[in-house]
């Protein structure tokens, strides 16, 4: 029987300003063995969420494998998924595109490379609904995607080791179904000019590692202001990430995590963000995470 191990990175999507099309990989891992079986679908999990992931054909891991698999035509009588998860599960940090572009990273490695980069990019972008999550995962570093004229465009960006990433994970878990629930059908015109700039600002500055664009780069009128409401003391735990020496702080995906952007006071701005959270009793763990510049591997 063939089997294949696959490891992919965490990602922290929008950045504050990048709604929908930004996202950056975090080094914080899942790992997931597919194994080739004789009948039937099996799913192990170990380490974070082992009490919110399905343990059958409705696990999106096996959905994005079962998708590759459709896709090429291949038919395999059986598969076994190991998963061991170190990314905490309806937090912010990826874990359902990362679990996406396991299955069809892991399916398309067993079955050859038949698909390229192009084509899982599609099919995960569908099964996930938007692509800011899944290119990062697939691809590490800094990415910016989006659909257009049928397919989905994209770039990358390797990002400088100097940077790390300062997260707070609150310990309550956010739907991505409500935090969307939340938005409003449109925006006002200045609201949505307000955030193309930001955008520029954010891409621009860590391009050309200028980070006093990051604080403006990362102003965001589209998602964060309706999205307070279910994380609370939001506001206040960017302001002390901030005022600790980040050089930006978001809500990371939908929340309820808070990322700051920091090339020093790591710690600092680690433990004013978990006491402003504590401020609103609210615990959280907090974890100073480097940049993933590789994306999804194969382990040997």
């Amino acid at each position: 029987m063939s089997s294949v191990t696959v490891r992919v990175p965490a990602t922290t999507g929008n950045m504050g300003s990048g709604f929908d099309c930004v996202g950056m990989a975090l080094g914080l891992y899942n790992t997931v063995e597919i194994i080739e079986e004789t009948s039937g679908i099996s799913v192990e999990v170990s380490g974070e969420g082992t009490d919110l992931v399905p343990l059958d054909a409705s696990n999106a891991c096996v959905v994005a494998a079962n998708r590759v698999l459709d896709e090429i035509g291949y038919d395999i009588r059986g598969l076994r998924f190991r998963l061991n998860h170190e990314i905490p599960v309806s937090r912010g940090l990826g874990s359902s595109g990362v679990a996406i572009v396991a299955g069809a990273f892991g399916a398309n490695e067993l079955t050859g490379r038949t698909l390229d980069v192009n084509t899982l990019i599609r099919i995960c972008s569908e099964l996930e609904g938007h692509p800011d999550n899944v290119v990062p995962s697939l691809l590490g570093g800094l990415s910016i995607s989006g659909p257009r004229y049928g397919t989905i465009v994209y770039q990358t960006y390797d990002m400088p080791s100097d940077l790390s990433a300062v997260v707070a994970v609150p310990d309550f878990a956010l739907e991505t179904r409500l935090a969307r629930e939340a938005l409003p059908e449109s925006v006002p015109l200045d609201d949505a000019v307000y955030n193309v700039c930001s955008v520029g600002l954010l891409v621009g500055g860590l391009l050309s590692g200028d980070y006093s664009l990051l604080r403006a780069g990362t102003d965001d009128r589209l998602h964060q202001p309706y999205r307070a409401s279910l994380v609370p003391g939001l506001v206040q735990v960017m302001d002390a990430a901030l005022n600790a020496g980040s050089h930006s702080a978001a809500l990371s995906g939908a929340g309820p995590t808070v990322i700051a952007l920091a090339s020093e006071s790591h710690e600092q701005v680690a433990e004013a963000m978990a006491a402003a959270f504590l401020a609103h009793d609210i615990t959280s763990r907090t974890m100073v995470l480097s940049i993933d510049n590789a994306g999804a591997q194969i382990l040997t």
